[in-house]
């Protein structure tokens, strides 16, 4: 995550960008190369082992993640006890997940930007007209092709690889692109986004995953430290273990007032009265 890094994106992004603005036919084109005309369907599209590639891919997004969120809610539940994930790196997986692929993707874009899908346009056997990449006038009206959601999971990834051990980081680095190229390429392939998605899709979580990095981790002026966001999620666990309580302690309150009580004592059983006298005990009526 350094300034080579952020010069690299931004080339291929104006690159890419320019291009495919001039030329926007090429997006249809390369989307073509895995459409079968003669039975009007993108063929990777039909068949079995795409759902299972596209499930695997998702679950070793959630797996990578995981350690986070369970090292977070750990520290609520138990604010005496150390994180297993140090606080920075936890804050860091699950702030880029949340701001890369859940906000910036499929809130701000997917659901604004009504670029149709390949498999959807009438170019390739659908009904909407195709939309450039940077054109968000399109037919679609949900759930839109620009950016590809599951590319900008898979290209999350380069999260993690980015705290991976100095000695470790490149080869991290290429494993987190060689995944969200794939997965780009599995969605093309399927007609369910165009190449420029793809692209602007890693171009934009890098930016996401720069960002935060440099506030967490490089920057001075912002950087934080483990203890400190421990600190942090300690305070907020004592006063969530403060509040449940004090609801308790309320709930046990209002199980019992002094005005019911002679009602609840009159609802008790009646027991009949035995007295004793000079060492003879008196046998009720019930006994005899």
């Amino acid at each position: 995550m350094n300034r080579a890094g952020l010069v690299t994106v931004f080339v291929i992004a104006v690159v890419v960008g320019g291009v495919f603005a001039v030329y926007p036919q090429l997006d249809i084109d390369i989307s073509a190369l895995f459409y079968n005309r003669q039975i009007n369907l993108f063929d990777v599209n039909v068949q079995p082992w795409t759902i299972h590639l596209r499930e695997a891919a998702r679950w070793l997004i959630t797996l990578i993640l995981a350690p986070a969120c369970l090292a977070v809610i750990g520290k609520l539940i138990m604010p005496n006890r150390r994180m297993l994930v140090g606080g920075r790196a936890a804050l860091f997986l699950i702030v880029t997940m949340a701001l890369g692929p859940g906000v910036l993707t499929n809130l701000v874009l997917k659901d604004h930007w009504g670029r149709a899908r390949p498999i959807d346009i009438t170019e390739l056997g659908g009904t909407f007209r195709f939309t450039p990449w940077w054109d968000p006038r399109g037919d679609c009206p949900t759930n839109c092709s620009f950016v590809a959601g599951e590319p900008s999971g898979a290209f999350w990834t380069l999260a993690p690889a980015a705290l991976a051990p100095p000695q470790w980081r490149l080869v991290a680095y290429g494993a987190a692109l060689a995944f969200g190229t794939a997965v780009g390429l599995l969605r093309i392939a399927a007609g369910g986004h165009f190449f420029t998605d793809v692209v602007f899709a890693g171009v934009l979580m890098f930016l996401v995953i720069w960002t935060a990095h440099g506030l967490l981790f490089r920057w001075r002026v912002s950087r934080l430290t483990d203890a400190a966001i421990e600190r942090f999620l300690a305070r907020i666990g004592q006063a969530m273990y403060a509040g449940r309580r004090r609801r308790r302690a309320r709930e046990a309150a209002s199980a019992f007032s002094p005005g019911v009580l002679p009602e609840q004592l009159a609802s008790l059983p009646h027991v009949p009265i035995v007295r004793a006298s000079c060492g003879d005990t008196a046998i009720s009526d019930k006994d005899a």
